[in-house]
């Protein structure tokens, strides 16, 4: 709509066109600032942000260890168990049934002697607890490794036989473990289902002394059952701890000699064929792998 003048209309374009260069002019001038202030703008090839060496090259990556079974996890990610360390016994050996006059030999236990060791029990189709304990533990290992662990193995199919239980125990003192679980399973009666949680009875006899320990290893078994329980889907034990799936026991060595926080886990009775077939199941022992390391998580992360 016209509004009726005769002035030729305004040359905008021209008027635009300055605006803009003026407005290019000052940003190129107040870049050209910060590129050069201490700190800004790009660093040196090689270089991080504050100067030093980046880890892709230089002093900083040059000694950075890399992540694998004995090495420290990597920076990134939820790593809780950073800086603690677990003690794993895989129950038995599998070359124990090959020695049986060294593991028959007789051991103090602190308040009592007793055998160094068993062959452990087995399906009825002939998988053997230590194969089955083995397997679980080195699965367990892999996943406290992910969250940050030391993880620390009394075997790793590495020996002829044993340890014996007092070498077991003294593993994990050595190592000051902050939590120990002791991995096996049962060879009860058909019948007799779910797993159970051993914890350490007040035993002071010998060289055994297990007062300081007696409350954290019971912390520790009761949270390793609710989420063993939840992670499997396994009942609590029918035959042992009144439907609690805890057992408190004084005769065991592994228990009796340890100085850290620890407990025992019969995650099954390998003779009752129901839980055979999740024994032997690789996707159930992934669960129970997991279960456990859930269990230990929440006890040293509390």
């Amino acid at each position: 709509m016209s509004n009726g003048s005769t002035f030729p209309p305004p040359r905008r374009s021209r008027g635009i066109l300055l605006i803009a260069l003026a407005v290019v002019m000052a940003v190129g001038v107040g870049g050209w600032l910060v590129w050069r202030s201490p700190g800004g703008g790009p660093s040196p090839a090689g270089a991080t942000a504050s100067g030093s060496p980046s880890a892709h090259g230089g002093e900083a990556g040059s000694d950075a260890p890399t992540a694998g079974a004995g090495s420290p996890a990597p920076t990134d990610g939820p790593h809780r168990l950073q800086g603690k360390t677990v003690l794993l016994d895989p129950g038995h050996n599998p070359g124990n049934r090959d020695h049986t006059a060294q593991i028959a030999r007789l051991v103090d236990i602190g308040n009592d002697r007793k055998e160094c060791d068993t062959t452990g029990t087995a399906t009825n189709g002939g998988y053997a607890e230590a194969a089955f304990t083995l397997d679980v533990v080195r699965r367990a290992r892999a996943l406290l490794q992910e969250e940050g662990a030391k993880v620390v193995l009394t075997q790793d199919g590495d020996r002829a036989y044993g340890p014996c239980v007092d070498g077991r125990a003294a593993a994990g003192n050595r190592a000051h473990a902050d939590a120990a679980v002791s991995v096996h399973a049962d060879g009860s009666a058909a019948g007799n289902r779910g797993f159970h949680v051993i914890l350490p009875a007040p035993v002071t006899a010998g060289t055994a002394d297990t007062s300081r320990i007696v409350g954290p290893s019971r912390k520790l078994g009761e949270g390793l059952a609710d989420r063993f329980a939840a992670a499997t889907g396994s009942a609590r034990s029918n035959y042992v701890g009144h439907g609690t799936g805890l057992d408190i026991r004084s005769d065991l060595g592994g228990l009796n000699l340890s100085t850290v926080p620890k407990v025992f886990i019969e995650c099954g009775n390998m003779r009752d064929p129901k839980d055979a077939a999740q024994l032997t199941d690789a996707e159930w022992r992934e669960k129970a792998a997991r279960g456990i390391t859930e269990g230990i998580t929440d006890f040293l992360t509390r």
